[in-house]
């Protein structure tokens, strides 16, 4: 019987909450360095996964390196225009003969592929993005395969895509903290080997400049309690660029772009054996 989470009493308030859950955490900071530079001649048994975030179409000069599967984990646009789905399609294009599959999901800037955000009279949306149907946008993805609460297999990895993030500036795919983040957590599958969210955990790559936390706590606890995926990938929170684990878990958040939208943080790459069923 699949473990029920609850929502905890103190998760409006994730930085007071994470110093009363931080010691408790098996958490270890990986040096980022041994996934970003001098890679290491892959094994023949594992695949070799690309990890990027937060683009926001500042993509002409970034150059990935290959692998087997590239997962995007958001925020390819700034407010989701036509043009943006575009000029990322485009470079996906000139991409993905270095991969097998590239599999992306949205962030809270694709404001135009979230119907509520189209609907929420954001004044950042020019008229001619407002009369776009958010699934015609969808249809402009055509070199990857675009996942939203659904999985896909892809070289023996169950892998679970969802854009949902707390409320965070009324973006696109946000929602109060507590039950409603819950209700999407709880679609996750059991059986997902690769976790890719927008938003992150709680405390785990969601420091804030502000030195305020960001993380999802429902978000974590489906992670650590029910899930238990061999790899999480995110983003949003630009300045959280980085690599953890647990005795399960590797954490990663994969933004491209720095705080300051300078796109200079380097593909993260990361080689897994399969799981065996």
């Amino acid at each position: 019987m699949s473990t029920v989470i609850a929502v905890h009493e103190l998760t409006q308030n994730p930085t007071i909450l994470w110093d009363k859950l931080k010691n408790k955490q098996k958490q270890k900071k990986l040096d980022i360095s041994k996934y970003t530079k001098h890679l290491k001649k892959q094994k023949a048994d594992s695949v070799r996964f690309v990890l990027i975030s937060d683009t926001h179409n500042r993509t002409d000069e970034l150059n990935l390196p290959e692998g087997d599967v590239l997962l995007h984990a958001g925020d390819f646009t700034n407010i989701g225009r036509p043009s943006e789905v575009d000029q990322f399609n485009d470079f996906l294009g000139r991409e993905k003969h270095k991969f097998k599959h590239v599999i992306v999901i949205c962030g809270n800037h694709e404001l135009s592929f979230d119907p509520d955000g189209c609907d929420a009279g954001f004044i950042r949306l020019d008229e001619e993005t407002r009369k776009i149907d958010h699934r015609h946008l969808k249809e402009k993805l055509t070199n990857c395969t675009y996942i939203e609460d659904a999985s896909i297999n892809v070289m023996g990895f169950n892998i679970y895509g969802s854009p949902w993030q707390p409320e965070f500036h009324k973006w696109a795919y946000n929602l109060p903290r507590g039950q409603p983040c819950l209700d999407k957590w709880n679609l996750i599958p059991d059986d997902t080997d690769i976790l890719i969210t927008h938003g992150p955990p709680l405390g785990y790559g969601d420091l804030c400049s502000s030195r305020l936390r960001a993380g999802c706590t429902e978000l974590l606890s489906t992670i650590q309690q029910r899930v238990k995926p061999m790899m999480h990938v995110f983003g949003h929170i630009h300045e959280g660029y980085g690599l953890w684990a647990d005795d399960v878990t590797t954490y990663v958040n994969a933004s491209t772009c720095t705080l300051r939208y300078k796109a200079t943080n380097p593909p993260i790459v990361i080689d897994l054996i399969p799981p065996q069923y």
